[in-house]
This record gives C-alpha cells, structure tokens and sequence, in this order.
C-alpha cells in the first residue's frame, strides 16, 4: 500500500477527530459572511469613502476574481506545504484582509477586498480535499454540515450588516469588521491542529506529480455544473429584488424575499449531500433540482405574481441543492484528495469566472430589453445547460488521470 493511502486511511486519530470537524465548520463559515455582509452597504461605503460606482460595484467583483485566478494554485501550495499548513495561512491572510479593508482608505479597502478574496479561494478548494482525506466514509454528510454552515452565515451576515452599522453605532467599518472575529476563532483553532499534525508526513503524501484531470470529460462536466450553479446564485442575489420589483412589489417586500430565498436554501444545503452521498447516481437529485429552478424562473417569466412566493422558495430550494451537489461531486468523483483538490481547483476557477459574468451580463440585457422578460429566458436556458452538464458529472465513476483511457 503506497504512503498517500496509508495517510489517508490512517490520518484522523479519535483524539484529533473533533478537532479537524471543528476546523472545518470554523473554516466554511468564514468562507461567505466577509462577502456578503458588502452589499448591503454599499451605498453606505461608497457615500462615506466618496468612491464611484464602479469601484463600489468591485467590492463584490473583486472577490470572484481572485477566486478564478487562484483556485487553479490552491492544491499545488497544499503539496508544497500542506493542508494543513495552507489552511492555517488562508485564515490568517483572511484575518489581515478583513483588517485593513476597515482602514477608510479607498486603497486598503480594495486591497483588503482582494487578499480576503484569495485567502476564502483556497478554503473553497482544499476544503473537500480535506473531507475526502480526512472523512471518507462521512462525506456527505461532512460535506452537508458545512456547507449548510456556510450558507447559514452568508445569509445572517446579509441581514445584520445594517442593523450592525446604523443600530450598533459600529458603522459601515465596525460592521464589516466584525466578521474578523470568525477569522479569529478559526485561526487559533487551526494553530492547534497545525502543531498536533504531523506535518511531514503529510506533505510527503501530498508531494508528487499534479494529477491531469483536464483529461477526463467528467472534469468538465463537474466544471459547467459548478459554473452554471455560481452563475445563477449571483444572479439572484444581484438582481431577484429587482425583478421582483418589476411586478410591483416594493423595496422591503422584495428584500424580504431575497432573505427567504437564502434561507430556504440553508436545509436542502445539508440534506442533499447526504442523500447523495449514499447513493453512487445522483442524476435523480439533478433532475429534481432543474425542475425547481426551471418552475421558479418560468413562473417569474410568465408574470404569475400572485405565487411569487413559490417562484422564489422553488429557485432558492434548487440553488442549495446546487450547490451543495457541486460540492459533493468533487469528492464522488475522485479517489483520492489530491485528486479532489485538482477537481475542486479547475471547477471552481471556471465557476467563478462564470459567476462575475452572470450580473453584468443580466444587468447588460435588461438595459438593453428595458425589462426582465429576456433576461428571465436566459436564466430558463442557463437551468438546461446545468442539467445537462449535471446528468453527466452525476452519472457513476471517477476521473480518468495520469495517462488513463476514458
């Protein structure tokens, strides 16, 4: 048996095991709640820093970015140093970046933007490298666990980032500040872990050739699924409430729903990659997901408002299941961690590339349009495309690397 087998079988000692699940959960709920505690106050931001729009508007880009351009190095600096050893790293980049992003200066708070955004690239990678390395016979529901944690988040630091700012007095710095806490918390947990790791073994394990999975037709089937998903997540949170506005309802009730549309999401986040994960096939889970969305959008499209409550549980229920499957595919798809952390790499740079794409290019068509049914049809046909790409990254087997025939 070779030694990455040996590492992976035997890494997680009962002693340490409580302290890995803690990391992980610690990890993933820094991974959106620095992001999307921004939008809300934007308007805010820009008005007291005197920035333009467009550089208020990079406050949400910037982060998508850096996850594009980094995501595809995540799993080379985890053979170099180390899970481990890397994730420590991006916790405490994540921390400086929070830091300096509440300076006032225009400069520190696109600078800080962009380190936490490469910092939360790497968590978003190694993170279901870690699971598969770590957690192989509990991979859905570790992956459930976390990702539900991390949606969790992102939709409490959306709701709160207001009421902290104006009601707490901590302004828009404090309030985008706090969220260093998290950072905090997680990294001195990680400190822990990292000393009682045995570090060399790992990156003994982790060093050796990359494994070539732009190979494999499944890579790019799991690619477009994640990508697609990042596309329409981005889109709802950009431009639901306007949508929604469109069909006359007003500015808090259309706040109100981009809430429920996170939060609805938050179960079937958990639930689906349990299911998944007992189950080789995930095409059924795929199937059901599309038609959720594919109704939600059609439903906003035909104008049938008085169920608009139902169009928006029914697209947030697909979005979480979505993404969550994206997730697990990384993991069901591979053998190893190392193979998981190629895949989560070349997926999730593409998907974010595709996700800072999706607002402009919907904003783009309704300015064009002058109103949302074309963007509404090209939303409907992006949700095809996801369930296609999906059928096949749900299909049964792994990658094919490293010379392999498909």
């Amino acid at each position: 048996m070779s030694t990455t087998s040996l590492v992976e079988k035997n890494s997680v000692s009962s002693g340490r095991r409580w302290l890995i699940f803690a990391g992980i959960i610690l990890i993933a709920i820094n991974l959106r709640a620095a992001i999307t505690s921004v939008g809300p106050l934007i308007g805010i931001i820009r008005d007291d820093t005197g920035i333009s729009n467009t550089l208020a508007g990079m406050l949400t880009t910037l982060p998508l970015l850096a996850f594009a351009l980094l995501s595809p190095m995540a799993p080379a600096m985890a053979r170099k140093w180390g899970l481990e050893t890397t994730l420590l790293l991006s916790m405490v980049l994540l921390m400086f970046g929070i830091g300096i992003r509440s300076l006032s200066s225009p400069v520190t708070l696109l600078l800080g933007t962009a380190f936490l955004g490469m910092a939360i690239a790497v968590g978003n990678v190694l993170l279901p490298s870690l699971v598969k390395r770590d957690f192989p016979r509990q991979i859905g529901l570790m992956t459930g666990t976390y990702s539900a944690s991390m949606n969790l988040l992102a939709a409490v630091a959306s709701g709160v980032s207001i009421p902290l700012a104006t009601q707490a007095g901590l302004g828009w710095q404090g309030a985008l500040l706090v969220w260093g806490i998290l950072a905090v918390i997680a990294t001195a947990v990680w400190v822990i872990e990292w000393r009682s790791s045995d570090r060399k073994a790992e990156i003994r394990s982790e060093q050796g050739k990359a494994p070539n999975v732009l190979r494999s037709s499944l890579t790019w089937y799991v690619t477009f699924f994640m990508g697609l998903q990042s596309f329409t997540f981005y889109v709802n949170v950009s431009w639901m409430p306007e949508i929604l506005r469109s069909q006359g309802m007003d500015y808090s009730g259309a706040g109100w729903m981009l809430s429920i549309l996170q939060f609805v999401s938050i179960p079937f986040s958990f639930i689906i990659p349990v299911l998944a994960g007992r189950n080789p096939n995930q095409r059924l889970l795929v199937t059901i997901s599309a038609i959720c969305m594919l109704a939600g959008y059609l439903g906003l499209l035909f104008g049938l408002t008085s169920l608009n409550v139902l169009w928006v549980i029914l697209v947030g229920i697909s979005g979480g299941a979505n993404f969550s499957l994206s997730l697990m595919f990384f993991t069901l798809r591979t053998r190893t961690a190392q193979e998981a952390a190629a895949l989560s790499g070349v997926a999730q740079s593409l998907g974010y590339l595709l996700a800072a794409v999706g607002p402009m290019l919907i904003g783009f068509l309704h300015d064009m349009t002058t109103g949302w049914k074309v963007p509404l049809m090209i939303l409907s046909a992006v949700v095809v495309l996801l369930f296609l790409f999906g059928m096949g990254a749900a299909k049964p087997g792994y990658l094919k690397v490293r010379g392999e025939q498909e």
